[in-house]
This record gives C-alpha cells, structure tokens and sequence, in this order.
C-alpha cells in the first residue's frame, strides 16, 4: 500500500487526512503551530521514524507569515533538499501557500512566495501543488473566521487536489 507522509503545521495537523484517502497509508505529523526551522530541525526524527515512504507532502510556512518572517522561504527549500536526500525514492510535494488576506501583507506578497515555492520545488527534483490557485478560483467559503484556518470545503478542495497530483504521479513512475 503506498504511504504518505504529510508535514506541516495545524493546517496539516487538524484534517482526518486517511479517512479521505482510504486507499492509502497516511501518516499525519503535522504540528499546530509548527514554523519552517522547527520543521528542518525535525526532519532527521522524521527520518528514522518514518522510512519508507512513497509520498511527502510539505505545507509549512503560514505561521511564519503570521510573524511576519519572511525568511522561512530560505529554510523551505532546505526542507526540500533535505527530504529528497533522505527520501530519494519518494516523490516530495511542496504545497503552495493558502490564499489567506492578512491585514499586513500586501495583496501580492503570498503569491510572490508561492512562486518561489514553486522554483525551489522542481529545481530540487521536487513537484508543486498549487492549491493557491484552486481556493482562490472557488466560490464557496474556505476559511473560518479567523482567515487562516480551512473550512471542511476548503480540505475537500485542497484533498481532490493531492490526489490528483498522486494518482499522475505514481501513474508516471
């Protein structure tokens, strides 16, 4: 059966991924609250207690937003070089930032980054999912009241779309 690893922060950590993907092993070691350098600092546990897997999926980063450090998009791609060193059989997702309206960012900083996710992803052998895109193109509510966090609309959306991206690629291996 193939396992997935998915990585990340609350927005990882909150959603009943394996009921949704009933089909595959998911092993969920997402962290409320978890920042992109707690994230690298993880990954040699990750390693020992997770090998092998088939499928990682990273989404951090939006609590570093919040704090206003911008720098987490440096340590991202680290995460990617990491995990492609210690998974080289796995294929490694980045998923894109969410479109999130933060009062104190301008409008076009989340997807200036995402584009940077983007690049450092398939530059390190990596895929992009641009779940961005997907949420922003939806009319229906994505986020609860506090803008940050997903509404079980928003995690259909957003779990369509990985599976889709698995199904090519395992199909393409």
């Amino acid at each position: 059966m193939t396992q997935i690893l998915l990585l990340g922060d609350s927005l990882v950590a909150d959603h009943d991924w394996q009921s949704r993907m009933p089909s595959y092993k998911v092993v969920n070691l997402g962290v409320p609250g978890m920042m992109a350098t707690e994230l690298l600092a993880l990954l040699p546990n990750i390693k020992r207690q997770t090998h092998p897997t088939d499928v990682i999926m990273v989404m951090v980063g939006t609590n570093d937003l919040l704090a206003n450090n911008f720098e987490f998009i440096n340590t991202l791609k680290k995460i990617f070089v990491q995990l492609s060193h210690d998974f080289p059989t796995a294929e490694i997702i980045g998923n894109s930032l969410f479109p999130m309206k933060l009062p104190h960012l301008p409008e076009q900083t989340i997807a200036n980054l995402n584009s940077h996710i983007e690049t450092f992803t398939t530059q390190t052998g990596c895929c992009f999912l641009d779940t961005h895109r997907r949420l922003r193109d939806t009319d229906q509510a994505i986020f609860l009241e506090d803008g940050v966090h997903l509404t079980e609309a928003a995690y259909e959306i957003w779990t369509r779309a990985l599976l889709e991206h698995i199904a090519f690629l395992i199909e393409n291996d």
